[in-house]
């Protein structure tokens, strides 16, 4: 069976300016990943990462050269809140921001093709089936794949695996940590979620690094 690894990225600069860059704390956790999985020993036939600068900056911190791909990036959060009626606390605080971000969440997922979103909810969920289809297929007899994501991503694929997209992904993706580890391997029974969220490496001296947000 091939073997496809699911790394959230480090934590980003939340309630700044500029969202998508990795926080000091976001690049440490990414090293700590990155020294997990070679720990574990696995060799990987191919790295993937999506486009955005929190993705691509993980995949660097965490030791691994990584080909972009823009179908693995996460959607567009703003968007969803600002399509959906959410709003949001003042100020911003993460538990007042998850709270707002599910409620837009559902309903962005209910509308489904008639969102308002310039991404609805389907093309969002066929977009990163695809993108895992397509590397599950390329992969050797038991090759491995290691991609660095996001966690709507992760949560997406996890809720795939389970049987349910749609209607398990918001509680998926609402507890994937920073940096935590996802496995899902494929064969002949399909796809089957291995090991979800793992943050083990979080733990014990590095239990400080633990975050969601």
């Amino acid at each position: 069976m091939g073997a496809i690894y699911l790394v959230r990225h480090g934590q980003a600069s939340f309630g700044s300016a500029d969202y998508d860059k990795l926080s000091d704390v976001g690049a440490e956790q990414s090293k700590v990943a990155g020294d997990e999985l070679r720990r574990r020993g696995v060799e990987f036939t191919e790295v993937r990462c999506g486009t955005m600068t929190r993705q691509r900056d993980t995949a660097s911190a965490a030791g691994f050269d990584a080909a972009a791909d823009e179908r693995w990036n996460e959607y567009d959060f703003i968007d969803v809140l600002r399509g959906h009626g959410a709003e949001l606390p003042e100020p911003v605080d993460p538990r007042g921001f998850q709270a707002a971000l599910d409620e837009a969440l559902l309903a962005w997922i209910t509308a489904a093709d008639g969102s308002t979103c310039t991404e609805p909810w389907t093309a969002f969920a066929d977009r990163v089936n695809a993108a895992f289809d397509e590397l599950a297929a390329g992969l050797p007899k038991g090759g491995n794949a290691l991609v660095f994501t996001s966690g709507g991503v992760i949560g997406a694929l996890a809720a795939r695996a389970i049987g349910d997209q749609p209607g398990r992904f918001t509680a998926l993706h609402r507890v994937t940590c920073n940096a935590g580890i996802t496995k899902l391997v494929t064969g002949r029974s399909g796809l089957t979620l291995l090991a979800f969220n793992e943050h083990a490496h979080f733990e014990a001296e590095h239990r400080s690094l633990l975050t969601y947000r």
